[in-house]
């Protein structure tokens, strides 16, 4: 059977309409998980979902013990990973309220662990990330915002700052001539991790707010929020109708 589940990001310390028939803190080789993995129904459909950032959303991005949450994900059967995530925009098309599935990313975090393959006498894998999205669960994202009537911006870089600190205007000039369109914390090490450990990855993002240096408007969390509860309904019924979609679940 195949298995989908959501990663929750900011903002989604739960997700609205599943309803919980398994809910268990899950420890791995690499630690525990951010929060318990839930395992529910959406709409009568099976879904699995954990937030990244604890059910409390006490953990920052560069804190997140990735390696456990997507090894535990792995381990509970799932194949395919949804992962919310609120975002800054850079290029023009994207602003505030923007939903977006991205095809490229460029990583800028450091000191995060980055792989399942550093152990010792793990030997030396060299996954292929050409492309870091899974391009069926990308497209079947677009084709559920297209029956929902949900406009979502097909394709884009995610430019993975470390956080938890807003960035500099001047580094987003840097993002924008690197050619990132949205930058965020946590797709990185996310995406590759899921990729070596053979799950199918993409980023549902949101976009919450300029990048730094791109609005006359100061950038504060209570102005974030405030458009995070805005796109919620849609990315909740963008996924209701995912879930509904995908064959074999």
């Amino acid at each position: 059977m195949s298995a989908l589940a959501i990663i929750g990001g900011s903002g989604f310390g739960s997700f609205p309409g599943l309803e919980a028939q398994e809910r268990k803190q899950v420890d791995t080789r690499y630690g525990t998980t951010s929060a318990p993995l839930v395992y529910g129904l959406l709409n009568g459909r099976p879904l699995w979902f954990l937030a990244r950032h604890g059910p409390e959303h006490q953990l920052p991005p560069h804190r997140i013990n990735y390696r456990a949450n997507i090894q535990a994900l792995a381990d509970a059967g799932c194949t395919a990973i949804v992962a919310l995530g609120a975002v800054g925009g850079i290029h023009p098309s994207c602003a505030p309220g923007v939903l977006c599935v991205p095809d490229q990313l460029i990583d800028y975090t450091y000191e995060r662990a980055h792989s399942v393959f550093d152990d010792e006498g793990a030997g030396v894998e060299h996954v292929e990330f050409t492309q870091p999205y899974d391009d069926a669960l990308r497209r079947a994202l677009l084709a559920a915002a297209a029956d929902a009537g949900i406009a979502l911006r097909d394709g884009g870089t995610y430019g993975v700052s470390q956080g938890p600190r807003l960035e500099t205007a001047a580094e987003i000039r840097r993002m924008a001539q690197d050619g990132c369109d949205l930058v965020g914390m946590t797709a990185m090490p996310e995406a590759a991790l899921a990729r070596e450990l053979g799950l199918g990855y993409a980023t549902l993002a949101f976009v919450v707010n300029w990048g730094a240096g791109l609005s006359d408007e100061a950038i504060t969390m209570a102005a974030i929020n405030a458009q995070i509860e805005r796109c919620a309904d849609e990315i909740g019924r963008l996924l209701a109708v995912l879930v509904e979609r995908r064959p074999g679940t």
